[in-house]
């Protein structure tokens, strides 16, 4: 299986100057180009390389390099079009979990990181068969190879030995290692993307003389939006289109564009991207759809082999509103207004549906992309973008797919604590099947996959495009809540009910104000919270009304309500103004609602400077302040940490798996005597049990079993069985050994010819049942579930869920989301236990990509503990794959 592992296709990642790089194994077929790598290097470098500028050294190190492949061996190459950059290889010698490394690269090249990332996959490939350690000798002037080792992020440690330094890398991955691992993609990543989205010339193929055709659309866009580089058409009838100048092929343009737009014939889509390679063409964006799977594979492996980044096929097109670029490469009704707010969108009706509202309100768009079929750059790709090109204030992202969520979760992280990552949550559909099952894979719906993503990463998640829009608008224009204390001040007592209303069911909280912001109000007016200050009240009034609020401590936000009436200019637009000239604005929200409002969120100048969003309902102005809410307490709190935890046998657990997959090759759900080995490697606590498969052999279980009480339970087992109380396989509070032999023949015979044995098991005391299950999903990775267990897990579906690895913040949250939170906290339970619990289950599937599937119901849980009563594991063959690893989809 490692062996079937490590010889996998080629993969795809960017170098340091976001060039594409592959890497691969190397073959007897690469001993030429191996060779001639070494052959070309200066003396000096061979002297560095070999501790001596012998030639002899360069075709030796190509012999083993090329050899046929032998245990405890592994080389990687690094090549752009063909050409070899460099080589890394380890070689263990013999002893396992320790292995030789060296590191080559071609003369002239140095700085581009290409070593690095040879060094990174090497890592991977390493681990992947049980090596923990790499050694490597070095001359001490051999500056650049001791600084990469330094800087990769591994813990390294040095000895000088005369001339040379002995290096010792321990391959551990931690937090560490993954931020710089992290922080070399993102420069790589935003290297990759100035060709794409700071172009010096552009090219559309495709741009034809009949008006309406996509291609002539996206030309007319570049050419009217102003683009301020080199534009020019691809089309070899004419020589001119729209006023811009038209040229046979790509080959003969008098400057070979950073990026072409593709809007040809899917048939014809391949050819093109190979002619803009070959040109030397560095991005792309194929707005034309309708690829098969071999036209969408030949457009990949062109963009691949010649290090083109591509959006689409099958998009709307990208633009960036920079005043010095003026690029607008898409066919949208109009073009964007430039502003603060980075789109990223699959679908390209939601796209024009944002470009539109971002417009309207006048926050702007400072880039976007129409992301399409997604074959390359994805929303994770634009985060990094945006964090780093200091114009974006606001992410808008629209993904209806993930191509590496756990990675995307981190690049989430760091962004969202820099600006607002707003995203909406697509087809929710999904969670109309009722997740009442009692095994973990039927738990778990694709929705709260999405959302425990979503939730983890700081993303403020919003059911639709209005609603993202209220959102923006908020985030856009008001400083975050620090809590979600609002007051609610109104010239109409209906409004102020409505808001009230709205408020309480948007989870916002309404406290009792001090009598003092009554002070100068018009006679009649109401106390309390909402504020009625009447029909009657002035401007000035209901200004220095919000004015005292804002400056009492126990309010976080303050929305105004207004209805327009005959009796005092207190409605209109000016009012609003008024509104946010007073002190505290600067610090805290104020939003207002106009019930009139002809749509359905509008940003009006303030007063003071910036300014402030106005509604049409008060349902949108509490959701937006909700999420505002959310934001500003999800800032608050520390970036968590994943707890370190004590008695794991990781090693251990993949010799029991392995050993299981040898005997099951097709895997399934593991034999109580191997799930209790696979426990034990975590430290999860079980309640005694003992295996029988006779009926003496259970009497004999049960006498040392019986608790203080006297009661055990029988519970069958075959292979395959998963709910057990369902299909009647099990028997409780058994007394004295009379009980347990009919139990057991009961058993015997209700299940002939399938019950392998029981499991005999001490009767379990008081306590509250709970549910703690992981999945493994094929995109997003382990998926942990928790919730109420027992019968209840069935009838109830009370589960809450995160992504692993859970860090100790995510523990807290998946223990307080489902509604039996009340329970465990108001309870006398040991809540340190089944945090412990959870922390091992998300471990164990960190560690096992085999693992499937892992049950357990129900956790009993007492102020003394917590134990797990039943559970249930699922193995498949799994290949491991290291979300974190530099490659390109």
């Amino acid at each position: 299986m490692k062996d079937d592992l490590l010889d996998r296709s080629p993969a795809h990642a960017l170098l340091a100057d976001g060039t594409t790089a592959c890497i691969r194994p190397v073959r007897p077929g690469d001993h030429d180009q191996v060779e001639g790598l070494y052959e070309e290097m200066s003396p000096e470098n061979l002297r560095l390389r070999f501790f001596s500028p012998s030639r002899r050294s360069a075709a030796l190190a190509a012999d083993r390099a090329c050899a046929p492949a032998r245990p405890g061996y592994r080389a990687l190459l690094a090549e752009v079009r063909g050409q070899v950059l460099g080589i890394a290889e380890y070689d263990t010698g013999g002893d396992g979990d320790r292995a030789e490394i060296s590191i080559a690269v071609a003369e002239g090249i140095h700085g581009r990181g290409v070593g690095t990332l040879l060094v990174e996959h090497l890592v991977w490939a390493a681990r992947a068969e049980g090596v923990a350690v790499f050694t490597a000798d070095a001359l001490s002037e051999n500056r650049e190879v001791l600084r990469l080792f330094a800087d990769l992020g591994l813990r390294t440690s040095r000895r000088f030995e005369g001339p040379e330094v002995r290096c010792t890398i321990r391959l551990d991955e931690d937090d560490a290692y993954l931020a710089a691992v992290e922080g070399r993609g993102r420069r790589a990543d935003v290297a990759s993307l100035r060709p794409l989205l700071r172009p010096e010339a552009v090219a559309v193929v495709g741009a034809g003389r009949t008006p309406g055709s996509v291609g002539r659309a996206v030309l007319h866009h570049l050419h009217t939006g102003g683009f301020t580089r080199r534009l020019f058409a691809v089309n070899p009838s004419v020589t001119s289109i729209l006023g811009v100048p038209s040229y046979p092929s790509v080959s003969v343009l008098p400057k070979i564009p950073d990026l072409v737009v593709v809007a040809v014939p899917a048939p014809a889509v391949a050819a093109t991207a190979e002619e803009c390679g070959k040109a030397g063409v560095r991005a792309l964006v194929v707005v034309s759809s309708g690829l098969d799977a071999g036209q969408a594979r030949g457009l990949l492996t062109a963009c691949r082999t010649y290090g083109m980044r591509l959006v689409g096929p099958n998009c709307l097109g990208i633009a960036d509103t920079d005043p010095t670029l003026r690029l607008d490469a898409t066919f949208a009704a109009g073009h964007p207004l430039p502003g603060a707010a980075g789109i990223a969108v699959q679908s390209g009706g939601v796209g024009i549906a944002l470009l539109d509202g971002m417009s309207r309100l006048g926050i702007g768009v400072s880039s976007f992309v129409s992301l399409g079929d997604k074959y390359d750059v994805s929303g994770n790709d634009l985060l990094q973008w945006w964090e780093d090109d200091g114009r974006t204030r606001l992410a808008v992202l629209h993904l209806e797919s993930f191509g590496n969520p756990r990675a995307f979760s981190r690049t989430a992280r760091r962004v969202t604590r820099r600006i607002p990552v707003l995203t909406v949550d697509a087809g929710r559909t999904d969670a109309g099947r009722r997740a009442a099952a009692s095994h973990t894979a039927a738990a778990a719906t694709p929705t709260m996959t999405r959302r425990a993503l979503f939730t983890q990463a700081g993303i403020t998640a919003t059911r639709s495009v209005g609603e993202l829009l209220e959102t923006a608008a908020l985030f856009h224009s008001q400083p975050l809540p620090e809590g979600a204390r609002v007051a609610i001040v109104t010239n109409a007592g209906g409004a102020g009910v409505l808001a009230a209303d709205a408020c309480t069911e948007a989870g916002l909280a309404l406290p009792v104000l001090p009598d003092a912001v009554l002070e100068d109000l018009p006679p009649g007016a109401t106390a309390g919270n909402p504020v009625d200050a009447t029909a009657a009240v002035t401007e000035a009034q209901l200004t220095a009304c919000v004015d005292r609020i804002l400056t009492y401590a126990g309010v976080d936000a303050v929305l105004v309500a207004l209805v327009p009436t005959a009796v005092a200019a207190a409605t209109g637009d000016d009012q609003v103004r008024a509104l946010t000239s007073g002190p505290g604005r600067r610090t805290k929200p104020v939003l207002a609602v106009r019930l009139e409002q002809d749509v359905p969120v509008r940003l009006l100048p303030a007063a003071g400077g910036g300014e402030v969003p106005s509604y049409a309902e008060p349902q949108a102005a509490a959701r937006a302040l909700a999420h505002a809410a959310d934001r500003a307490a999800w800032l608050e709190r520390p970036a968590g940490t994943v707890p370190d935890l004590d008695g794991v046998g990781t090693s251990r657990a993949r010799d029991v798996v392995g050993a299981w997959l040898v005997a099951h090759p097709d895997g399934g759900w593991l034999d109580p005597r191997t799930c209790a080995d696979l426990l034990a490697c975590y430290g999860v606590p079980q309640i005694p049990w003992a295996w029988a498969r006779t009926e003496d052999e259970a009497v004999c279980a049960a006498e040392r079993l019986r608790g203080a009480d006297g009661r055990v339970a029988l519970k069958a087992h075959w292979p395959g069985l998963v709910h057990k109380s369902a299909q009647g396989a099990v028997r409780l509070d058994l007394r004295g050994d009379t009980q347990v032999r009919t139990a057991f023949r009961d058993l015997k015979e209700r299940f002939e010819g399938q019950m392998a044995g029981v499991l005999v098991q001490s009767l379990a005391g008081r306590g509250t049942e709970l549910f703690a299950g992981v999945v493994q999903d094929g995109v997003f990775g382990p998926l942990v579930l928790f919730g109420l267990g027992g019968t209840a897990t069935e009838v109830l579906a009370d589960h809450a869920a995160r992504l692993a690895p859970l860090t100790d913040h995510d523990v807290h949250d998946l223990m307080t989301s489902p509604r039996c939170a009340p329970l465990l906290f108001d309870g006398p339970l040991a809540l340190e236990d089944l945090e412990q619990l959870l922390l091992r289950l998300s471990r164990m599937a960190c560690d096992l990509p085999q693992l499937t599937e892992a049950d357990f119901n129900p956790v009993h849980a007492t102020p003394d503990g917590v134990s797990v009563l039943d559970a249930r594991i699922r193995l498949l063959p799994h290949r491991a794959h290291d979300p974190y690893l530099r490659r390109l989809r």
